[in-house]
């Protein structure tokens, strides 16, 4: 037992909140969101290495859902106050507000029962919007949150059609291999059959992004 709790003493995590940049959801509204990228060797993490975005409001929701659901049996770190007056031009408050941020998710992964948190792990490694990631740690998707975790970074696809498209291409890219067929036979072969592909492109989004990249500025 005693070496047990070594060997998780041991373990790191490091988190790192940089690279602001101002997305713009109209000609009149902008916001600024950050990459969060993580490093571990930790037994909590299946993913060792990530990089997501997130902008100030979904930090806001992750502490009020892992305060929620710790049922107050922990003290949570608080985040940056929100400033009235931020501005996305002004690299001051920008720099306080990352270093705040950062230090709040150093905090918050100290402790042995938030890092169980679903909601936690899909905030860090996973582009899910907020009310996706309500879903699915809620278990309202037809994906779990082991699965979330590890599409992050691929393709995007608008429908079924686009995915079947997607499968024809890369058939055609290697037209020597025996194993090109028709692409509605190819999704069988990949085990992706009616229902399971709805799953697929429920997880992957409706996002008019090509691609859905963790590294990339994203809603």
């Amino acid at each position: 037992m005693r070496e047990e709790n070594d060997h998780t003493k041991s373990q790191i995590t490091s988190v790192w909140v940089r690279d602001p940049r101002i997305q713009k959801n109209d000609f009149w509204h902008a916001y600024i969101d950050y990459e969060i990228c993580l490093h571990t060797d930790s037994v909590c993490f299946t993913k060792k290495t990530s990089s997501v975005r997130r902008r100030y409001s979904e930090f806001v929701w992750l502490r009020q859902k892992l305060q929620a659901n710790s049922l107050l049996r922990v003290r949570l770190p608080e985040l940056p106050p929100k400033n009235p007056f931020f501005s996305l031009n002004n690299a001051r408050q920008i720099g306080d507000r990352m270093k705040g941020l950062q230090k709040f998710l150093e905090q918050i992964l100290q402790s042995p029962l938030l890092l169980s948190d679903s909601c936690l792990h899909l905030f860090l490694q996973s582009q899910l919007s907020v009310a996706k990631m309500e879903a699915c740690a809620a278990g309202r998707t037809h994906y779990s949150v082991a699965q979330a975790v590890e599409r992050c970074g691929l393709r995007r696809f608008h429908s079924v059609e686009d995915l079947q498209k997607d499968l024809s291409m890369s058939c055609d890219s290697d037209s020597d291999s025996s194993e090109c067929r028709d692409p509605e036979h190819k999704i069988k072969d990949l085990g992706i059959n009616k229902s399971k592909s709805s799953a697929l492109l429920d997880l992957m989004g409706t996002s008019q992004e090509e691609t859905l990249s963790c590294s990339s500025g994203s809603t």
